[in-house]
């Protein structure tokens, strides 16, 4: 037997913010607005991560694809590439690992 539901709440959205909700619904299939927010109120999540390690593997990876594409335009120049190059790019993929697990090893902690 369900519950009755006898309390209001009434909160105002922007038109973007509406629209945004909207788009969520639709995806998840959902006809009826009260029952996805009841759902989020109650089992749904806010999380905000300042996770600074995310900005500087973002960081690394933009200059290791940098790198890359030097490297790949080296050796159809000249057909060959440097080891040292090579070894760099490798210790720059190692730190992005590193970070990846960092990350995730955070991102673990939060379902706890």
């Amino acid at each position: 037997m369900s519950e009755m539901r006898n309390r209001r709440i009434h909160f105002v959205m922007s038109d973007k913010e509406y629209a945004r909700m909207s788009k969520k619904i639709k995806a998840l299939g959902i006809r009826n607005y009260s029952s996805y927010l009841r759902k989020m109120a109650l089992g749904g999540y806010c999380i905000q991560l300042d996770i600074p390690e995310i900005k500087k593997m973002i960081s690394l990876l933009g200059r290791c694809s940098n790198n890359l594409n030097q490297y790949a335009r080296k050796a159809n120049q000249t057909g060959s590439i440097y080891w040292a190059d090579i070894q760099n790019l490798k210790e720059r993929l190692n730190e992005i690992y590193d970070m990846a697990e960092k990350i995730l090893v955070r991102l673990n902690a939060l379902q706890g």
